[in-house]
């Protein structure tokens, strides 16, 4: 290369391309009177054979300009060789572009003048090619001489050349767009050569851009084969996330098609899932003729929640309609889950002092834990609670009866003070968690008390044993639903948070018919009211259902000024948020009536219902919005900034990038938000990274519990446990015993320390309370409304948590789910195969067949799996029926396969 700069080239390196977008031309002015002496220096400078074929080429734009249309034909012809046959390196412009650029405008000139013939189209051609380099920015010449050549194979000009001409398409289109000019048919043809180009040389991403921005996805279905559809709808999957609605759904449903088409069922069924469509779910149950095939189809809706009747016409046989709706109904999740606790030998029950380890504490705290106080064993009931969820057996509450007539666990329901009677009672429920048969048994010596809130523990208790259960028998209705009407308030809240944690998303009539009327009675107390209105918005989550919002309405109108002042009023609004989960748009009528409340609660009912409306849909304007709205200083109480908090949380937490964003902009609302805003932060934060404790929220939420005001330190607590929630992680349970010798003299601090370590070892660490699954694809509506509620709840925790309604910390039934890879044969039986666990790597868009783990380790399953892992089969014996390896997997045997020993 030259040591001094070449007037001609863009760069030090003499590359066009370099540094510069393609099709931006890069002049230098150079004086006119150095260029001879400049031209002289570069050509000694370059080597034998470059001069010579730079002498070759200028010879060959002189002959194109020659009278002779044979000399024309064999100069064009030898120049396109040249250009074709050309390789460069990665960082320099191949050589015949290189020395053709001074003649670009004298052969521009020469095609103005050329009469039409095969000639001009070959010259345009080889122009189109040259522009590549050397056209202006903004001119899109590569596309005007593409369109007037010959348009023959696109790709034989490489392909830097295709993806610029996709980039002037673009281009080309949106301006044609702006101003409604000729039509586009011409572009069209282009773009259907560029996909198919593209799609036959893994550039899927590169075809599935074009068409995005040519507004005219459809036509990728028919260049989509077999070989690249995974990949393909892959890249199509991840990339709806990052568009507004309706957008997102129109690629999803692209996708949902390619997979139909090329009989991706499990795959099909997982994108009919995110759309919400029914009717696509249906399809893919009519359009799969294998057994096994449906029975995973099954373990995917039962682990979405949602709720599915098989007829004849999704399968024939009435035996193998049986096992498929038992599936579904979730009725073997407690096995499943019971099955991995023996394998990683954690049956034994733990004691809450198992949990707090006073051992390690110095002398001061643990000297004040040995106080036997109400407050104290109510917080020890929802530990223990947390703790053994699911396992059937504790130490406190199932321990068969000694000599004492009537059994001990009699004897700790009498440890805790009246309201808390109704948590000890409801505790039990979690500890049978998804075993209905055992759960029912256990909770009916309780229905015979004369305590009513014994009476309504045990109601709770059977809404939480059958949370996420389906049964044909519904016992849970048959038992609830006489209780709602009793006159004592605590009973018919317990009935009522009863039906709608065993009912949450079926959209069930005969619930709506009991509980609407409650909701329209004047006489009925603001609580009951609460309770019934967050029920039916659990039951519906996301229906949008009309009645049901009227009802919710009406409710909020009647209301006192007084009572729209209180923290449990705040539920109503949120149940009618619940109503239009993740729906987006169909919020708007609502939210327009919202308008007309009272000012006590307007603005903060307009955040409840955006927040809901556009939860884990990652739509930016409306963080902006939010965001917005937290920037202002409230001179009166108000209190839709905390609605506005979580709102941000709600929407930006569906992907990493996303959720990585949000933390740095909630670091900001903490250092200038007004203080109703600090303590919404940290329940944000904790919405955020949920059963994935990262270090640096964890770090915050650290230093935040420690806050000077108490309100902040206890939501930052409790994170802490949410963030936590079912890791068994060494270091938050470490912070949270030092808070609890910390914060030993004031008992609502350390009645919040005790909840997160509950959370913490939830399950003995078996459990999750993310509402991702599926490769974090899927958001499950239940699950996150269970989060959503509790998460509103602690945005006045003096009221409610602390006060006499504490078990509604039992709305997180709803998001736990055993955190666990279970593969079972195609008898349904457990099945032990080794298996790869690792951190997941994204893979979508890379080139060939990269590996998606990285870090694992080698088990057998059952395993755990933590938040961010992913596993893959080590053996080639079987095959995962279904592609994503989580929760249950039926494995078949993999015909093929020889064993080598």
């Amino acid at each position: 290369m030259s040591k001094n700069p070449d007037p001609n080239s863009s760069g030090p390196s003499g590359s066009a391309g370099a540094g510069k977008p393609a099709g931006e031309e890069a002049t230098v002015k150079v004086p006119s009177k150095d260029l001879k002496k400049k031209d002289d220096k570069k050509d000694e400078d370059l080597s034998e054979e470059d001069l010579a074929l730079k002498h070759q080429l200028e010879l060959y734009v002189e002959r194109v300009q020659d009278a002779d249309p044979g000399l024309q034909k064999v100069a064009l012809e030898s120049m396109r060789q040249e250009i074709r046959t050309a390789t460069s390196s990665m960082t320099s412009v191949p050589k015949p572009l290189k020395f053709l650029r001074p003649h670009y405008g004298t052969l521009k000139e020469f095609y103005e003048k050329m009469p039409d013939s095969d000639l001009k189209t070959l010259l345009a051609d080889i122009l189109s090619v040259l522009a590549l380099t050397m056209s202006a920015e903004g001119e899109r010449e590569s596309l005007k001489y593409r369109l007037l050549g010959s348009q023959g194979d696109i790709g034989s000009w490489g392909h830097e050349y295709v993806r610029n001409l996709a980039g002037e398409i673009g281009q080309e289109y949106a301006k044609q767009q702006r101003e409604e000019e000729a039509p586009i048919y011409d572009l069209m043809e282009l773009v259907q050569q560029i996909v198919s180009f593209n799609m036959k040389h893994n550039a899927e991403p590169d075809a599935v851009d074009l068409l995005i921005e040519v507004e005219d996805l459809d036509l990728l279905v028919e260049h989509v084969d077999s070989s690249n559809c995974k990949r393909t709808c892959s890249y199509l999957t991840s990339f709806a996330k990052y568009l507004p609605g309706p957008d997102d759904m129109l690629v999803l449903d692209i996708a949902y098609t390619i997979y139909m088409k090329f009989e991706e069922y499990p795959l099909a069924l997982v994108t009919a899932l995110a759309l919400d469509n029914m009717q696509s779910i249906k399809q893919v149950f009519t359009s799969c003729d294998d057994n096994l095939q449906k029975r995973q189809f099954c373990y995917i809706l039962a682990r979405h929640g949602q709720t599915f009747d098989l007829d004849e016409e999704l399968c024939a046989s009435d035996e193998e309609r049986e096992v498929l709706q038992e599936i579904v109904n979730n009725v073997k999740l407690s096995e499943g889950y019971l099955a991995l606790a023996r394998d990683i030998e954690v049956m034994e029950p733990k004691t809450p002092d198992d949990i707090y380890k006073p051992h390690l504490l110095d002398g001061r705290a643990s000297a004040g834990a040995n106080v036997d106080s109400a407050r104290q064993n109510l917080a020890a009931t929802f530990v223990n609670a947390f703790v053994n969820a699911g396992f059937g057996q504790d130490k406190l509450m199932t321990v068969p009866s000694e000599a004492t007539s009537g059994g001990s666990s009699t004897s700790w329901l009498f440890k805790n003070k009246e309201h808390g009677k109704a948590s000890a009672a409801a505790s039990l429920g979690m500890i049978l968690l998804w075993d209905v048969d055992s759960g029912l048994a256990q909770l009916d010596k309780y229905f015979h008390s004369t305590d009513t809130h014994v009476i309504a523990g045990a109601l709770l208790g059977v809404g939480i044993v059958n949370c996420g259960i389906k049964n044909d028998c519904e016992p849970a209705l048959a038992l609830l639903a006489e209780y709602v009407d009793k006159d004592d308030p605590s009973v018919r809240i317990g009935a009522i948070m009863g039906l709608g944690l065993s009912y949450a998303g079926a959209q069930n009539e005969q619930i709506r018919s009991i509980l609407t009327p409650i909701l329209g009675d004047t006489k009925v107390s603001l609580d009951v009211i609460a309770f019934a209105a967050i029920s039916l918005g659990l039951v519906y989550v996301g229906s949008c259902n009309e009645e049901i919002a009227q009802a919710i309405i009406f409710a909020l109108m009647e209301r006192s000024e007084a009572e729209l002042g209180e923290p449990l009023a705040r539920l109503l609004p949120l149940a009618l948020g619940l109503l239009y989960l993740g729906k987006q748009e169909s919020v708007e009528a609502t939210a327009e009536v919202s308008k007309t409340f009272h000012e006590k609660i307007r603005k903060h009912c307009d955040m409840t219902l955006l927040s809901c409306a556009y939860a884990g849909t990652g739509n930016v304007l409306k963080v902006q919005h939010f965001l917005g709205q937290c920037a202002q200083h409230l001179e009166k109480g108000e209190s839709f900034q905390g609605p506005a908090v979580l709102g941000i949380a709600m929407v930006a937490m569906s992907e990493e990038l996303g959720i990585d964003m949000t933390i740095r902009s909630l670091e900001h609302l903490l250092q200038y938000g007004d203080q109703n805003i600090r303590r919404a932060v940290p329940l944000a934060l904790g919405l955020l990274c949920i059963s994935n404790p990262k270090v640096n929220v964890m770090d915050t939420l650290s230093r935040l519990s420690h806050d000077s005001d108490t309100e902040v330190a206890m939501a930052a607590i409790i994170s802490l446990g949410l963030i936590g929630a079912g890791t068994n992680n060494a270091r938050i349970a470490g912070m949270l015993r030092n808070l609890s010798s910390y914060h030993y003299k004031e008992a609502n601090l350390l009645f919040c320390v005790r909840i997160a370590q509950g959370l913490v070892h939830l399950g003995k660490g078996l459990i999750t309370l993310s509402p991702y699954h599926s490769e974090r694809f899927l958001l499950s509506p239940t699950a996150l409304a269970g989060l959503i509620t509790m998460l509103h709840i602690c945005l006045d925790m003096k009221a409610i948590i602390l006060g006499k309604y504490h078990y509604v910390l039992y709305f997180l039934t709803l998001a736990m789910q055993p955190r666990m890879l279970m593969t079972v044969d195609e008898n349904l039986k457990p099945l032990s195969v080794p298996v790869r666990v690792g951190q997941a790597v994204d893979v979508i868009g890379q080139a060939g067949r990269p590996k998606t783990i990285t870090g694992f380790q080698t088990h057998s399953t059952p395993v755990l799996l933590a938040a961010g892992d992913r596993a893959e089969l080590v053996t080639e014996k079987y095959i995962p029926v279904s592609p994503i390896l989580e929760g249950f997997v039926i494995l078949k045997e993999n015909p093929e396969y020889r064993d080598d020993n």
